[in-house]
């Protein structure tokens, strides 16, 4: 019984490493490199498993360089939509990086929005770049998640205290002769990287699309990344717009509704990585 339970699972083993072995030749062939690049033009063969034969796997590649350039684009299109709604569902929830476009965009306008992510995607390439070059072990972590979840934590609570404390005496400055906050790309890297939720979210859904991108070569992940920073370009120039125009009915007393909003939030998203970072640890210590 012991045998035979064993021999099916080297089987089964065999056959998976053979559909992975497969499947990326088959990527490289007709999605990336080409098949006449790869064969110098010259007749080749490809091994298939049983498995992947009795899918008739091998029928559903096209046969002429259109059809492969057919394949490609759509492949690459839906990487990119893909891409972008998984980005713009994490760009609706509300963050300090929300909540200072807000705040910047009564002084600066519109470009607040754009700048706050030019600075985002600046912090976002460097750590796709990482992440490629082998950073994705060390953020998988459970004492990085640890970390991340309880300093993070903190911070949120720190911008929070801030905003609730200013409440009172908040008010429109339209003319712009408040006192300036940092320009809005330092803003963009600093609460990017200041969010727990930004470092998770890259250390897992990030870094599991970055992979599933990456087996169709660099363009894969240039359109991944792009899908995922004009996601978020397109809300937050909505917000900075919205905010922006509404000097005709945005008055001071909806203004600090809208802040204390966003604070109450960032407490609710301090108080989830404190619970979050308390139950890791706790798994970590038992």
């Amino acid at each position: 019984m012991n045998s035979c339970i064993g021999g099916t699972k080297t089987s089964t083993l065999a056959t998976a490493s053979g559909n992975k072995a497969t499947m990326s030749v088959l990527s490289s062939a007709f999605l990336t490199e080409g098949i006449d690049k790869i064969s110098g033009f010259r007749a080749c063969f490809i091994n298939f498993t049983r498995e992947l034969l009795l899918q008739n796997l091998p029928f559903s590649f096209p046969k002429t360089l259109r059809g492969r350039i057919e394949v490609l684009l759509i492949t690459m299109f839906t990487i990119f939509i893909s891409s972008f709604v998984i980005a713009l569902s994490g760009a609706l929830m509300p963050g300090p990086l929300l909540t200072a476009t807000i705040i910047q965009s009564t002084q600066r306008g519109f470009i607040t929005g754009p700048l706050m992510i030019a600075g985002h995607a600046i912090l976002e390439l460097g750590l796709v770049i990482a992440l490629l070059m082998g950073l994705a072990p060390f953020l998988q972590q459970p004492e990085v998640f640890v970390a991340t979840a309880l300093a993070g934590a903190v911070t949120l609570l720190w911008m929070a205290f801030g905003m609730f404390r200013t409440l009172p005496s908040l008010h429109l400055s339209w003319e712009g002769n408040q006192k300036r906050l940092n320009h809005p790309v330092v803003s963009g890297i600093v609460l990017s990287v200041s969010n727990p939720y930004w470092i998770i979210w890259w250390a897992t859904i990030g870094l599991g699309y970055i992979i599933y991108s990456k087996q169709f070569g660099f363009w894969g992940v240039v359109i991944f990344f792009a899908g995922h920073i004009l996601a978020d370009l397109a809300w937050y120039s909505l917000i900075s717009a919205t905010v922006a125009r509404g000097k005709h009915f945005l008055t001071d007393r909806l203004y600090r509704g809208l802040i204390a909003i966003c604070a109450a939030f960032l407490v609710v998203f301090a108080g989830y990585f404190v619970y979050s970072g308390f139950i890791k640890l706790n798994t970590l210590i038992s």
